[in-house]
Parts: C-alpha cells; structure tokens; sequence
C-alpha cells in the first residue's frame, strides 16, 4: 500500500538495477542483495491455540520459537535496528497464530480507523501468499491501539498491481498489549506485544482454500515501520527534515528484502508446516527454489532494459546468459520467449523434464506437461 502513498517507493526500484553486461563473470553480478537466501521458519501445528488478548505470555506459546531479530530491509547494508523485533508462530485446523514482541521506549499510535494508513504511526505488519507465486497476496498492518488495515493485492503494485482495501479478512482476531503507558512522552515505555489469529479460509478467494498438508511451504515476512520523533506539548511529534517533511521511517524486518520495498514476494522468508510435536524440524530449500532464481534473474534484467528502451529483449544472450545452467549440479535448459511488449522464461530439468516459467508480470508457476501431471 505503501507505494501509493510514497512514489519514491517506485523510483527507488528502479535505481537498483544495473545495466545489462553480456560476459559478466557471475549472472547475479550487481543484483547480489536480491540473491540472498531467505529465512525460514517451521511452525507447529497445536491442539491448544492461544487466546488472542495481546498477551504472549499464554502458556500455547511455550511450544514455539521466536524468530531472529529484525534486521534492516536493505539487510547488511544498514546497521542492525536500534529496538528489538522478534515473532514466534503456531497453527491449527482454523488459523495460522501470530504473536510479536517489540521493543520500544515511546509507544504512541494516532490513527483510529481501520483501513486507514496504519503505517503513518510505527506499527507492526504481516505479508502472506499461501501459493508462493507473487501474485494474490495478503497484507495486514496493525498499530498500538489495535487499528488494523488488511488488504488484497492481486500482484506487486511493480507489475501494476491493484490493491484491494475494501477486502477485509473474515475472522481476523488482533489484540495489543503495550508494556507502559501509551501515548505519554512522560515515561520511558518497555513496548508492546501483538497476537494474531488469520483465519485460513481468509487466504484465499474464492473456493480455493485448503488446510496446509505437512511440510507445505508458504512465503511470509513481517515488517515494523519505526518513525523518529520529539515531544511537543505532551504529544509524539514526527521528526522533520530540513524542508520540513518527516525524516523516512526505519524499516525493520524479519527476512531482508534487499530492497526498501515489501512488495517483493519472492525476497519473503520460507513458512514450513509441520503436525510434528517433537524434535528438531530440518529445513531444506526446496531445489526448484533454486531454479527459480535464474526465473528472476531474467525478470530482473528485462525490467531494467525495458525501463530504459521502452521494450524487453528478445534473445536469452543479450541478458548475458546461457540456455545450459547448473542448479545444484543438476543441467537445466533456460529459455526465454520474448516479444517487445512481453516476455516469459522457463527453466527446464534436464533429467527429470519440470519446467518452471516468470511471465513480465512476475507470475511464477509450474508447466504441467501430461507426464508430470
């Protein structure tokens, strides 16, 4: 939602990208930052769910494990946050359970309203997408007064995507609870805590719905939006710049995106499910997640040229790659179909035939040939 609000968004975008360099001794040269490996999180399923009152220290919660801290959006770019953030999840046959930590000396919130611009005040926010493709998404921010703003987004506002804030998630059960006093300049605050309960038929429209199976994989992260501010006359007041608008906000997140900007899907940490009440859940990545990289390295590098010439390439060596890659040691065929207004990529096994495609407007889905089905 950002985006709409904050055009710099886009345009920071844009900056990011290097200019395409055929021969380049390594394919990802100058996008390393959108390369890192995800985090990953395995949550458990439990017979016992919390009760959402914003309070984490329910006794449900002992059975899962909090996350690292937050780091900065841009990762080891930035200096590690000044506050900690940290989250731990559970789930079971109904919804997928939140809850958050943060720290925080001042704890304020203005906006009342739901649906309103949560992220005007620090708030706390979730992005989910349960098919983990990029497009039909979830986003839900919530700030210390418990005011939600949920919303739908078809695809990332970078591929022109629409999002929709008249959706609201049926069931959504949120609650705050704030260690201190809340909008008081006065004292020195501890933080606040948050819990959610999303329901799972919320995920997803229409009919489609169904209850992850063990081991499923999702794409999720979590972002806390952390605004500089002053006292004036009892009140938190933003800090401003030297033309008067407010210094940017921090951007703290759980899995760094590499870039100021959430609505990247593909750079969210891996979600794992699991039924196993005991033990140590090994998490490996998935090998067409690998695949998938050379998918959005193609993406990557026909958005860059096309925002400079006004059309994409057509041919897979102008983007300084080779149709035969190696992913884990495994040959794969990578193709790319182009006209001047459009594109799509496809990744091939060489031994076992799967093919993964990226379209221009960064759908990523499996091509299911007869054999496969």
């Amino acid at each position: 939602m950002r985006r709409l609000i904050t055009l710099k968004r886009l345009t920071l975008v844009c900056l990011l990208f290097t200019p395409v360099i055929a021969g380049a001794q390594s394919p990802f040269k100058g996008l390393e930052n959108l390369f890192t490996t995800p985090l990953n999180y395995t949550v458990r399923h439990t017979n016992t769910p919390p009760i959402i009152d914003g309070d984490i220290n329910d006794k449900a919660w002992d059975a899962a494990e909090w996350t690292t801290e937050f780091q900065d959006i841009e990762g080891d770019l930035k200096p590690h946050p000044s506050l900690q953030t940290q989250v731990k999840m559970l789930w079971d046959d109904s919804c997928l359970y939140i809850a958050a930590r943060l720290q925080e000396p001042n704890v304020w919130a203005y906006v009342k309203h739901h649906d309103e611009i949560v992220f005007h005040d620090n708030d706390f926010e979730v992005f989910v997408n349960t098919q983990n493709s990029t497009h039909q998404y979830f986003e839900f921010e919530v700030n210390a007064i418990n005011t939600v703003f949920d919303l739908f987004l078809n695809k990332p506002y970078r591929d022109w995507g629409d999002p929709m804030i008249s959706w609201n998630a049926a069931g959504l059960r949120t609650a705050v609870k704030v260690q201190g006093t809340l909008n008081d300049p006065s004292d020195t605050d501890k933080g606040w805590t948050v819990e959610m309960a999303i329901p799972f038929k919320s995920l997803y429209m229409g009919n489609y719905m169904r209850l992850p199976e063990e081991g499923a994989l999702w794409r999720i992260n979590f972002s806390r939006v952390e605004w500089d501010t002053k006292a004036v006359n009892g009140k938190y007041v933003k800090e401003t710049d030297a033309t008067g608008y407010p210094k940017p906000e921090h951007n703290w997140v759980w899995s760094p995106q590499g870039v100021i900007n959430m609505h990247f899907p593909e750079r969210w940490g891996y979600l794992q499910f699991t039924r196993k009440d005991t033990g140590k859940i090994t998490f490996s990545l998935p090998y067409a997640e690998l695949q998938k990289r050379y998918l959005w390295l193609v993406y990557y590098r026909e958005k860059s040229w096309e925002r400079k010439h006004l059309k994409f390439i057509v041919k897979l060596k102008q983007l300084g790659l080779k149709s035969t890659v190696m992913v884990d040691n495994h040959p794969n065929t990578l193709t790319l179909e182009a006209t001047d207004h459009q594109f799509m990529a496809l990744i091939t096994d060489k031994t076992d035939g799967i093919t993964w495609t990226i379209n221009s407007e960064g759908l990523v889905q499996q091509l299911f040939n007869p054999k496969h089905e």
